[in-house]
C-alpha cells in the first residue's frame, strides 16, 4: 500500500509536532481536532514550526509555503475517510482511543491503517475495538518531534507483516529512525527510562541530595542532557504517573510504583513543564530553579 495521505488526530504539543515532520517528508496531511479553537492553536504551532525552519535557512520560503499549501484541518472525523494512514495524539486515555479507533474504523477505507502515538498504552487493546486489527500498529514520537530522531514502530500479535514494514519505511520517509517494539507496557524506552527517573524521585525524597545536585550528578556524571527529575518535568509528571500505573499493573513490578511524592505532586497541579511547576519552578522556562526545598518532602 502506498500512503500519500495521512491523517492526524490531536494537534497538541505532541501532535503539531507530528504534523510539522510528515510535512516534511512530502506528504498531504489533514488534522482533526474536537474545537475550533484548538484546531486554530494546533495549526498556528505547525505553521510556526515551518516558519523557523525558513528562517533557519533549512529551507526555502517556497518550500514553506508549498509545505503548508498540503495542509488542512477540520473538526469533522468523517473527513478523514480517504487517508491511507491515520495518526492518533489525543489524550493518554486508553477509552478515548478505543473510541476513536471504533468510529474511524466504520469510516476508512479497509486498507487505511491506524497508528497510535501512545507512549505506554496497549495497541492490542485500541485494535480490538476495530475490526482490522492488523492494520493497527504503534509509532511512538518523542516530544519534542521535529528534534528527536526516535520512532518506536510497535507491532501486536495480530499486525500483518505489511502494515509493520509500511510503518517502518514510513518512518524513515519523514527523517526518522524506527526501532521495532512488540506490544508490551512501556515499549523500549519507557520500559528502561522509568525505573530511573523513579529511582532519583525515590532519592530526592529520602533525603539522598537536592533536587539540583541529584541532575547534575546525573547530568554530568552520565554525560545526559539533562537530569532525570527535569526530564520528568519536561515529560509531564501526570504522563509519567498514569504510564507508572500502566506498567505497574502488567509487570506487578515494584520499580514502576509511582512514588507517594510523584502522587502527591499530579494532585494537587504541578504537573511539570506544562503547569509551571514541578520539581522546578519554570516561571522562566529558559531558566528553570529547583523549588523544593530539602526535606520539603
Amino acid at each position: 500500500m502506498t500512503i500519500k495521505h495521512v491523517g492526524v488526530v490531536g494537534c497538541g504539543a505532541m501532535g503539531s509536532g507530528i504534523v510539522q515532520v510528515i510535512l516534511q517528508g512530502g506528504y498531504d496531511v489533514i488534522v482533526q481536532e474536537s474545537t475550533g479553537q484548538f484546531l486554530e492553536q494546533g495549526l498556528a504551532r505547525v505553521e510556526k514550526g515551518v516558519a523557523k525552519l525558513s528562517v533557519k535557512g533549512s529551507i526555502s520560503e517556497e518550500d514553506s509555503r508549498n509545505m503548508l499549501a498540503r495542509l488542512s484541518g477540520t473538526l469533522n472525523t468523517a473527513d478523514l475517510k480517504d487517508c491511507d494512514l491515520i495518526i492518533e495524539a489525543v489524550f493518554e486515555e486508553i477509552e478515548i482511543k478505543k473510541e476513536l479507533f471504533n468510529t474511524l474504523d466504520g469510516i476508512c477505507k479497509p486498507e487505511t491503517i491506524f497508528a497510535s502515538n501512545t507512549s505506554s498504552l496497549s495497541i492490542t487493546e485500541m485494535s480490538a475495538a476495530t475490526q482490522r486489527k492488523g492494520r493497527v500498529v504503534g509509532l511512538h514520537f518523542f516530544n519534542p518531534v521535529p528534534l528527536m530522531p526516535l520512532v518506536e514502530v510497535v507491532k501486536t500479535l495480530s499486525t500483518e507483516p505489511d502494515v509493520i514494514q509500511g510503518a517502518l519505511s514510513f518512518a524513515k520517509s519523514i527523517g526518522k529512525v524506527p526501532v521495532l517494539a512488540k506490544d508490551q507496557a512501556g515499549f523500549i524506552v519507557n520500559l528502561l527510562l522509568t525505573p530511573f527517573m523513579l529511582d532519583a524521585m525515590h532519592a530526592a525524597a529520602n533525603g539522598v541530595a537536592s533536587v539540583g545536585d541529584i541532575d547534575k550528578a546525573m547530568k554530568l556524571g552520565c554525560n545526559h542532557p539533562m537530569g532525570p527529575l527535569m526530564l520528568a518535568d519536561f515529560i509531564g509528571l501526570d504522563v509519567i504517573y498514569n504510564a507508572c500505573q500502566v506498567m505497574f499493573e502488567e509487570y506487578s513490578d515494584s520499580r514502576y510504583a509511582p512514588p507517594p511524592i510523584l502522587r502527591k505532586m499530579v494532585l494537587v497541579g504541578n504537573r511539570g513543564l506544562k503547569s509551571g511547576r514541578g520539581f522546578y519552578d519554570w516561571s522562566d522556562p529558559k531558566k528553570p530553579v529547583p523549588w523544593v526545598a530539602d526535606g520539603q518532602f
